[in-house]
């Protein structure tokens, strides 16, 4: 029993690295299928762009007062603008992307192919000598990553908006010094390290739910258990690679300096 403990997430760890080398092998072949990819796209960005509306401005708000807050006590209230640019672009804005398509597009997908492995479908596309990584996998991964930078675009530009209207509002901030002090610490690599994320994160969670979903077992409970689990498992892949990502970016380009 206490075998089976190590080796499970191991073997399961294992299986998920090489399904995501297949996806990766798979996105050079031909022929693409374009319009699956801009079914799945146009999907995911119904399933995402409500909820990604109503997020973005309490992320940027709560950014916006509790380092406004904070650098108030300092006595650098003209540095507020740069704070809050920082935390969106870098952190708030691609981790609200993730959470969103992991949480509404990773789980349709993990569905999508849970159905379809208990129905059969999946073993009948084989039979016929048909892919389903290449027909049907690729295509949701590429549309999750495209997806996923935009929905990135659109939390940035909110959140930085909703951050300004609370700090001049709510803190009796500057206008023209909220404005003016974007580029004090922000630099262009910090917008390029947000987009990195949000494509590597797309990725993930189209990953994982595909592979979840596609090795589904046990009826409908067993499809709702599998999109419960690709979900949970985004998140922590989320957070762990998020942390990898900000280390390598700190070592590499270094802070701009005052």
């Amino acid at each position: 029993m206490s075998l089976s403990i190590v080796t499970g997430p191991a073997r399961v760890s294992g299986n998920l690295f090489a399904f995501a080398l297949d996806v990766l092998v798979a996105l050079f072949r031909r022929p693409f299928q374009l319009k699956e990819f801009l079914v799945q796209a146009w999907f995911i960005v119904k399933v995402t762009i409500v909820p990604t509306a109503f997020v973005a401005i309490p992320f940027g708000a709560v950014i916006a007062l509790q380092t406004g807050g904070l650098i108030k006590q300092f006595g650098a209230q003209s540095f507020t603008g740069s704070a809050a640019v920082l935390a969106v672009v870098q952190q708030a804005g691609p981790i609200a992307t993730a959470l969103l398509i992991a949480g509404a597009a990773g789980s349709a997908i993990a569905a999508d192919f849970g159905a379809r492995r208990i129905r059969e479908e999946l073993d009948a596309m084989m039979v016929l000598g048909i892919d389903p990584i290449q027909r049907l996998v690729v295509p949701r991964v590429l549309a999750t990553m495209l997806v996923a930078v935009f929905l990135n675009g659109i939390v940035t530009v909110v959140g930085v908006a909703g951050g300004y209207v609370f700090n001049v509002v709510l803190q009796d901030g500057t206008p023209g010094a909220y404005l003016a002090s974007f580029t004090a610490l922000a630099q262009l690599p910090d917008m390029y390290q947000g987009m990195v994320k949000a494509l590597i994160f797309g990725f993930l969670a189209a990953i994982v739910a595909s592979y979840k979903g596609m090795n589904a077992k046990g009826g409908p409970k067993g499809v709702g258990d599998a999109v419960n689990e690709a979900v949970v498992i985004t998140f922590t892949l989320l957070f762990v690679v998020n942390f990898f990502i900000t280390a390598v970016y700190i070592q590499l380009v270094p802070p701009k300096g005052m």
